[in-house]
């Protein structure tokens, strides 16, 4: 008899919410065989220690020695399927990398950046209020706000900001390879184009500093800053948003400490895909062997709320003593990570201050599908 699969993505009940078919394939076991958004085989990592411990093992990574052949989880050009290079030398590479960008995104320069982050939260808020009410606070505050600080940060212009978010969503589409292909690659070339710029005409910013590696790395540095201006966007955008809700549901419309914020982080899951690796070698975990050139999908937003690892998962309990790997763990955990909680700090410390009686126009949210990052497409709010 053959076994039908479980298939990505999960039907999920509400935005707030994850597929309870991630629990109830947890508790069956914690790596799992299912088949991918595109009909592929992979294995599932749900429980909080294989997916930390996976995340860590330098038997897995992102790149698949016959790519051409590899099991895909989307059609989106950024973390659907396997990136390029060679299995022998990705890690030396990502470590050459990660060495040039760490000054960049240090947790000293992001705490130096915080009062900078504060003036331009409180910019955009009095444009929120100049609005007046009702607003989309999806497009007045959740968007603009990582765009404008990502931008510095790179030393990308602002003035940009229309093209290379067009080219970030189409490189984010999950339904359409072809045309997530293309805008990725106008995406990485326009930032190539950044870089030469830079070595001409230095800034303080992140681009000057790839720049000073040399032409030579041009095309490797300008693939990292294109996933960086994807990531540094796109993805608080929509914890932002899903963080508001979260708060509003939770009657803690307040201004948010830092443990408040990594809660947020914790159950914020406005995407429904997991992050994709290979396995560079064979993998023995959780009962099961995972062969050699095998993917593997691991799943933060069900390893969040493993009852195993946090007590009361789906609960709201900021505080708790276990870290979340809402951004990796180990020599992947997300270089951003500082930045990421600078900015949601400064807009749930500012946002509720300013707004008191916020409130969410009642109605249908959506969830967007479509896109990688998932989030919604507007936020509709009175106050």
């Amino acid at each position: 008899m053959t076994t039908t699969l479980p298939q990505l993505p999960f039907d999920r009940p509400g935005v707030l919410d994850i597929a309870p078919l991630y629990a109830e394939l947890r508790e069956r076991a914690p790596v799992t065989a299912v088949r991918t958004a595109t009909g592929d085989p992979a294995w599932l990592v749900t429980g909080y220690a294989e997916c930390r411990a996976l995340f860590a093992d330098p038997r897995l990574g992102r790149s698949h020695p016959d790519p051409a052949n590899a099991s895909r989880v989307s059609g989106s050009a950024i973390l659907g399927g396997p990136m390029m290079g060679d299995p022998e030398t990705e890690h030396a590479q990502h470590q050459i990398m990660r060495k040039l960008l760490a000054p960049a995104f240090s947790a000293r320069r992001m705490q130096r950046l915080r009062g900078h982050v504060d003036a331009l939260v409180a910019a955009t808020l009095d444009d929120l209020q100049a609005h007046g009410s009702p607003a989309d606070l999806h497009e007045l505050v959740s968007l603009p706000i990582p765009i404008l600080v990502i931008c510095e940060l790179l030393g990308v212009p602002y003035a940009d900001r229309d093209r290379f978010r067009a080219w970030s969503e189409g490189a984010g589409r999950l339904d359409d390879p072809a045309f997530a292909q293309k805008s990725l690659y106008a995406l990485v070339q326009y930032v190539q184009g950044l870089i030469e710029r830079k070595r001409a005409d230095p800034g303080e910013d992140v681009l000057t500093d790839l720049a000073a590696a040399g032409p030579e790395h041009d095309g490797r540095s300008a693939g990292l800053a294109a996933a960086l201006l994807f990531a540094g966007h796109e993805t608080t955008v929509t914890r932002i948003d899903v963080g508001t809700l979260l708060l509003l549901r939770q009657q803690r419309w307040e201004p948010a400490g830092p443990e408040v914020v990594e809660e947020i982080l914790r159950l914020a899951a406005p995407g429904g895909s997991g992050l994709p690796r290979y396995a560079h070698a064979d993998v023995e975990i959780a009962g099961v062997t995972i062969r050699q050139g095998d993917c593997v999908v691991l799943a933060p937003a069900a390893a969040n709320r493993d009852p195993g690892t946090f007590a009361a998962p789906e609960a709201f309990e900021p505080g708790r003593d276990t870290a979340h790997l809402s951004f990796g763990y180990g020599p992947r955990f997300c270089i951003g990570a500082s930045l990421a909680r600078v900015e949601l700090q400064a807009v749930f410390t500012a946002l509720p201050a300013r707004f008191p009686t916020l409130q969410v126009v009642p109605g249908e949210l959506r969830l967007r599908a479509d896109l990688l990052t998932g989030g919604l497409d507007a936020l509709p709010v009175t106050w």
